[in-house]
């Protein structure tokens, strides 16, 4: 079952400008859903539209399999949200930002204590929000969308300006929250190499067109070219030669032969050809292409 579903969603700013154009999104529930591409590409005009942020203009959206434009207020009652930078007041400590919003959502006041520990923000005491580093205004911020215990997490460029102990703390809490809450995360970015290494499933957006949609492990199959061996022997011409010869495709780059992946007992039988010829082989390596590569094949 799909926690997410938008049937041909589209939106305009004026006639000239398509800012989305038919997005079919389907976000599987209980997953961390990435949705990628670069700036400008319709990312967080998607999660205003799914927010009620914006006025939708044409499609559908479906959210815990209801129609957001007959039961908005129900659905947006389970979602958390964190949209572009943290809305948090400076002057406030960790605990009364939380105390003005429980107030709102109208939850038990253990929540607060609960959400703090969540976001390891339970120790600052009388710190003022206004004092915290980045991080822990972003884990502030999250701790806010928690609040109101969210069946549906939506956060836009949660890392977005995090040093790298920052962007960590942001993953692992992610994660803990998937696995431990069952919760459902619907996360934009443009840092590929950090969403590779949390999502289960994710969308690439460019132009305002979703090019691709599925599981990260559909993502490699969908890519022939997703993984690559690298070859570096002493005679590079000569091996190349003998490789063409065994109905191989090799291409030299920057002092490497470069294949596509192939089996263990042909790479085997090559090596042993090589060596027959009196060629070294100083190594041979097999090289997976990363998110960022075929997140660069797909667009282009």
């Amino acid at each position: 079952m799909n926690c997410i579903e938008t049937n041909e969603l589209s939106y305009r700013f004026n006639k000239e400008q398509l800012i989305l154009d038919k997005i079919n999104l389907q976000v599987p529930t209980g997953s961390i859903y990435g949705f990628l591409g670069p700036n400008g590409a319709g990312k967080t005009t998607t999660l205003r539209l799914l927010l009620g942020l914006l006025k939708k203009q044409q499609g559908s959206m479906l959210i815990f399999g209801k129609s957001f434009e007959k039961d908005r207020i129900s659905i947006l009652k389970n979602i958390g949200s964190l949209i572009e930078s943290p809305s948090i007041y400076g002057h406030l400590t960790a605990t009364e930002n939380l105390q003005i919003m429980q107030k709102i959502y109208q939850c038990p006041l253990k929540r607060i204590n609960e959400v703090l520990e969540v976001v390891g923000l339970a120790n600052t005491g009388r710190k003022k929000a206004g004092q915290f580093s980045l991080g822990m205004k972003q884990r502030l911020s999250i701790a806010i969308a928690l609040l109101n215990n969210p069946s549906l997490l939506i956060l836009d460029e949660p890392t977005n300006g995090l040093d790298p102990n920052g962007i960590i703390e942001i993953r692992e809490l992610l994660k803990k929250l998937n696995e431990t809450e069952n919760m459902t995360i619907l996360i934009s970015s443009h840092l590929l190499s950090e969403i590779e290494k949390i999502v289960t499933h994710l969308g690439i957006i460019h132009k305002g067109s979703l090019l691709f949609q599925g599981s990260l492990e559909a993502l490699h199959l969908k890519q022939k070219l997703s993984s690559l061996i690298h070859i570096e022997t002493s005679n590079n011409k000569q091996s190349v030669d003998i490789m063409r010869s065994l109905d191989m495709s090799p291409v030299v780059s920057n002092g490497l032969i470069t294949m596509p992946v192939v089996g263990k007992e042909v790479i085997s039988g090559l090596n042993k050809q090589l060596v027959r010829e009196g060629i070294e082989v100083y190594q041979i390596s097999h090289v997976k292409n990363d998110l960022e590569t075929i997140f660069m094949d797909i667009i282009k």
